[in-house]
């Protein structure tokens, strides 16, 4: 029995309105914020973890749903997006970073992103160099790299039928939540404005508290000190959800991680700093000096409390603090005048920033043989515990504790 046209017209309209699902207007939102997060969720995991790093291999069946989902809901193909974001870690904060705000300026990254991502992606020198040794396979080269543009284009029609008209607004919110998170919040705010744990070589931070949104990669300070990790969290304190998505991964067998951030194993206090001691250093260096830079504020605290107490001015300390424990290069011209004076006033600090840069050089030195670097270290070692200052004593003890 066929129905009356305007039954058929009621049921048009009904369909526009509530899409085939029928969800009121906050389970729409919901189902939106879900879809939205298994994208992130298989950039993080798929694309940068297990494609571009190679800190872990996937099982087919969570690699197969990854990069299908990534084609309806990015439209980005796996070998352009792994070979931007080697180069990223490869040219990291020069003029040949497809990305970085310290070059480029933090609008343009925050706000034409997409943009710089579109125009690498059409650089044939930067796929060939840097996108070796991803999925080459039959559906890669006549589905997701041939038809790349039409993923997108099905995600909408899934998208008007499921939830009817507001399904546009469903799928606008799908295709911009990757510029948004990546292009803007990772690739702009995770190299211009945060916190470090470690003194990475570049500008990269984490930025907190990110991370329901963009399953871990908030910790961008962290996973540019380890690149090749599986995790991106390294003090109790952080939380990487993708992570913990790998985690229940492998409990089922679909991935296996091959590296996570290594850690510094202290024992028994060695008479003397060996080879083993400098490998156990040079490895973990990172480690090192985050645990040498919070003797550091340690250090600072104590100087401006004594100040405090004899009600002298302690405003240049307190302004050059935060620069203490930095490389130099990564002290800007505006703090060095008042980092300098601070170190002439209080020579205790001097001598703690002096003998940082002298452990750094330790790994620095490529011109050195093993024997000799273990032979400075020792010296290193010997004047930090003859030089009065408590805070390089006990950290020299900690380092002839340090075993690989």
């Amino acid at each position: 029995m066929m129905l009356p046209d305007w039954a058929v017209l009621t049921a048009a309209i009904d369909w526009l309105a509530n899409g085939l699902l029928d969800l009121s207007w906050w389970q729409i939102v919901i189902a939106a914020l879900v879809m939205t997060h298994i994208t992130i969720a298989s950039v993080t995991i798929f694309l940068h973890r297990a494609q571009a790093h190679r800190a872990m291999d996937l099982h087919a069946i969570p690699s197969h749903f990854f990069r299908f989902w990534l084609w309806l809901t990015t439209g980005m193909v796996t070998k352009e997006w792994v070979a931007i974001h080697r180069k990223h870690h490869a040219k990291c904060e020069t003029h040949d970073d497809p990305h970085s705000p310290q070059t480029r300026g933090i609008d343009t990254v925050l706000y034409r992103g997409a943009e710089l991502y579109r125009a690498e992606a059409k650089n044939k020198e930067t796929i060939a160099k840097f996108g070796i040794g991803t999925p080459d396979d039959w559906i890669e080269r006549n589905l997701y790299t041939r038809f790349s543009w039409q993923g997108v284009g099905l995600m909408l029609i899934i998208d008007l039928a499921l939830f009817g008209a507001v399904g546009a607004a469903v799928w606008a919110l799908q295709m911009a939540w990757i510029p948004i998170t990546a292009a803007g919040i990772i690739n702009g705010i995770g190299h211009f404005w945060g916190y470090r744990n470690f003194e990475a070589p570049d500008a990269s931070t984490n930025i907190s508290p990110w991370g329901l949104i963009i399953g871990g990669e908030e910790l961008h300070n962290n996973h540019h000190t380890y690149p090749t990790s599986a995790r991106f969290s390294v003090k109790p304190y952080e939380f990487d959800l993708g992570w913990f998505y790998i985690t229940l991964m492998t409990k089922v067998g679909w991935a296996t991680v091959k590296k996570v951030p290594p850690k510094l194993v202290l024992g028994a206090i060695k008479p003397v700093a060996d080879e083993k001691t400098l490998e156990a250093v040079i490895a973990n260096r990172y480690e090192v000096m985050a645990g040498y830079a919070r003797e550091m504020r340690r250090a600072c605290k104590a100087e401006i409390a004594m100040l405090k107490a004899k009600g002298q001015d302690f405003s240049m300390l307190k302004s050059a603090k935060r620069w203490m424990h930095r490389d130099d290069d990564k002290v800007p011209a505006s703090a060095k005048p008042h980092l300098a004076q601070a170190r002439a006033a209080h020579p205790v600090l001097d001598k703690m920033v002096t003998m940082r840069e002298e452990l750094r050089q330790m790994w620095m030195n490529t011109s050195q043989s093993r024997e000799q670097l273990a032979l400075d270290l020792q010296a290193w070692c010997h004047r930090a515990e003859e030089s009065g200052i408590d805070a390089l004593r006990q950290f020299s003890y900690k380092l002839r504790a340090a075993h690989a």
